[in-house]
């Protein structure tokens, strides 16, 4: 089959774009307001983006009154916003969190989870989360969409401090990410869980193996190590 977006029908039963871009990670964000109200929202257009240092983006589609959405707007106010990961056994907790609510209404009371303080930043953790990322809001890129509600805000965040449980890492020093199971949104009304996981390296090049890695320091070595080779 072809279409054109926009401009010629697909004529399927369902819209097959976002069931082509597959698995994508959770951005399950809380953020804080200036009066202290909590909010926490999940993002399936979630990504990092650099590892030298840490950055990684949510992407907010517009609420359904063409307004912004809160995680959008308290993360610009406040300049922090913090990344749970959302996993196989928080999948309920974090489908009621993706509901439109006012902002008057605590996510977190609502799905019945756990506050955590966090170290460097207002928001606070799920602290039925096993990872989280506690990142400083960089700047927010506005996407103009072909309405007010296909505009889209992707914003930017550097991750200045990283929390994992015990339990999260095996023997080795690895995230066990088969113990945690994280999920990931497919197209439709699907999901996925990690339930596999294979290693490849890329042949011949320690260099960007450490970048696979996401290590800076191993990255740099490698980089010295071959200028004085």
């Amino acid at each position: 089959m072809y279409y054109e977006p926009g401009r010629t029908p697909h004529n399927l039963p369902h819209d097959p774009f976002k069931s082509c871009v597959v698995p994508r990670p959770i951005g399950w964000i809380s953020t804080v307001d200036s009066t202290g109200q909590h909010n926490l929202a999940p993002f399936s257009q979630f990504q990092n983006v650099n590892f030298d240092p840490p950055i990684v983006l949510f992407c907010a589609n517009q609420k359904t009154t063409g307004t912004r959405k809160d995680s959008v707007a308290n993360a610009e106010a406040t300049g922090e916003f913090v990344w749970n990961m959302a996993t196989y056994a928080l999948r309920e907790a974090v489908n009621l969190t993706a509901q439109e609510l006012p902002p008057e209404i605590d996510e977190f009371e609502l799905a019945k989870l756990t506050k955590l303080p966090s170290t460097l930043v207002r928001p606070v953790r799920v602290a039925e989360s096993p990872i989280h990322f506690e990142c400083r809001y960089l700047q927010t890129v506005r996407l103009p969409g072909k309405g007010a509600i296909g505009t889209a805000d992707v914003v930017f965040g550097q991750v200045i401090a990283i929390h994992i449980a015990d339990h999260a890492l095996r023997e080795d020093g690895c995230i066990d990410i088969l113990k945690l199971r994280p999920i990931a949104r497919l197209g439709y009304y699907d999901y996925t869980s990690i339930e596999s996981v294979f290693s490849m390296r890329i042949p011949g090049g320690e260099a960007m193996n450490a970048g696979l890695e996401g290590s800076a320091e191993k990255y740099q070595a490698a980089i010295v190590s071959r200028t004085k080779g």
